[in-house]
């Protein structure tokens, strides 16, 4: 085999750069372990009324960012049917978060019983300040919300400016004096005191969610919380491991035991592994949770892999055809393996896709769960036939696109044979 052909070939140095970013992700990134494996806890919401699709797209989508700006990682939002939403929260549990996600985010100020602001008149909401137990969460307010409030507050200082959250009062400061001139500003703050320091971070951080991230559409309740512990996780993720190395240790033997030969089992196995890398290197980079559906969509595309292999070699080994085996009639095998493979694996994702778009288009349960297994499952058919099977089947070219297949003993023999018996009747025709 020349193997200096072989790492100058542009297919083994595109894997050879890709593994290597594969790893530095890895590296600097990690992998995002979903809830089943890094443990954490499932937030049932249960809507006031049922609702249409655009109404329940909104209820999400304010409920993920208010979650993201809180600073909670791992989250997945994500509708069940027409009333209930499911929230899983990998890593922490809900008690921090529950009163974020079950507020609805109605807020008013009111001076003297009249409504002065409310949350649509925000336009920006500024970093908290927390000093001692004082806390204020300063924001902007539009030009119309501006010449409202100094409307309504015009002539009343030191009157309680009252902020509802929710129709909860949360806040009741003084009306300065510069406030009540009746000119309008579009810079105001909600402050508060609370017991201790901590409690006041705790209070302005969620005020500061809420209005940055808007109002519910619909009233919401937590109806459940459900935890998966982090040691059950991990309990999850040594399982998934030796089931990986036992499915690995397991390919090798029936690979060694059907060629009989290491020479093909190795680069085989090396290609699984590699696949292996792309796919975690790949989850990293793009932060996708690894949780047991998207393990079990990994093996899936890896024992796909090393079906794609062995169809790859079969057809080079193919025996009976001396032509064939010689640099270019390897190459047409080849080709004809890749059509097999190509032709597997859109059957493969055409079957994939739509559970991969049901449950990240509408979020059922159930369904939800199962499009990380067809996601990452695609993905892998996708990584092992455009980068490593390529990669694999030149491996193949160069190792068994040289060598000569010569007759064997038995056949020899019969031809032997059967070219005298021929001579002995033509002897036999010129007597």
């Amino acid at each position: 085999m020349n193997f200096k052909e072989f790492i100058k070939d542009g297919r083994v140095i595109l894997l050879v750069v890709l593994l290597l970013v594969s790893v530095a992700s890895i590296s600097i990134f990690g992998i995002q372990q979903g809830l089943d494996l890094k443990g954490g806890s499932v937030i049932q919401i249960r809507l006031e009324q049922p609702v249409d699709a655009a109404t329940m797209n909104t209820v999400t989508a304010v409920l993920d960012r208010r979650l993201n700006i809180f600073g909670v990682k791992d989250v997945k939002v994500r509708p069940s049917g027409n009333q209930d939403v499911i929230v899983e929260i990998a890593g922490v549990t809900p008690d921090d978060v529950a009163k974020v996600v079950g507020t609805p985010g109605k807020f008013v100020i009111k001076i003297d019983n009249q409504t002065a602001l409310v949350g649509s008149d925000i336009t920006k909401v500024a970093p908290y300040q927390v000093t001692g137990d004082t806390w204020k969460v300063p924001f902007t307010i539009s030009a119309e919300g501006a010449s409202k409030f100094a409307k309504v507050a015009q002539g009343k200082a030191d009157a309680p400016v009252e902020m509802y959250l929710d129709d909860q009062l949360i806040s009741s400061p003084l009306l300065d004096a510069g406030l009540a001139t009746g000119v309008p500003s579009t810079d105001v703050e909600v402050s508060g005191t609370e017991k201790t320091k901590q409690e006041a971070e705790s209070q302005a951080k969620s005020i500061q969610t809420v209005l940055q991230s808007g109002a519910l559409p619909v009233k919401v309740t937590i109806e459940g919380v459900s935890s998966v512990s982090a040691e059950l996780g991990e309990q999850f993720q040594n399982g998934a491991l030796i089931a990986g190395f036992l499915a690995l240790m397991v390919i090798s033997i029936i690979i060694l035991i059907y060629y009989r030969t290491p020479i093909l089992v190795i680069p085989i196995i090396i290609t699984s592994v590699a696949e292996l890398v792309l796919i975690l290197g790949t989850a990293s980079i793009i932060q996708w949770n690894i949780d047991l559906a998207a393990i079990a969509g990994i093996l899936a595309s890896i024992g796909t892999g090393v079906d794609d292999q062995i169809i790859i070699t079969d057809e080079v080994l193919k025996k009976g055809e001396q032509k064939t085996r010689r640099r270019g009639g390897v190459q047409l095998r080849i080709k004809s393996a890749f059509f097999i493979i190509f032709a597997a694996a859109g059957t493969l994702i055409a079957a994939m896709l739509p559970l991969a778009y049901v449950g990240f288009s509408r979020g059922y349960t159930g369904i939800g769960v199962l499009s990380g297994f067809a996601f990452t499952t695609i993905l892998g058919v996708l990584i092992g036939i455009f980068i490593t099977r390529p990669v694999y089947a030149k491996f193949i070219e160069l190792l068994l696109g040289d060598k000569k297949v010569e007759p064997t003993p038995a056949k020899e023999t019969t031809t032997k044979k059967s070219k005298k018996g021929s001579r002995k009747k033509k002897k036999g025709k010129k007597k």
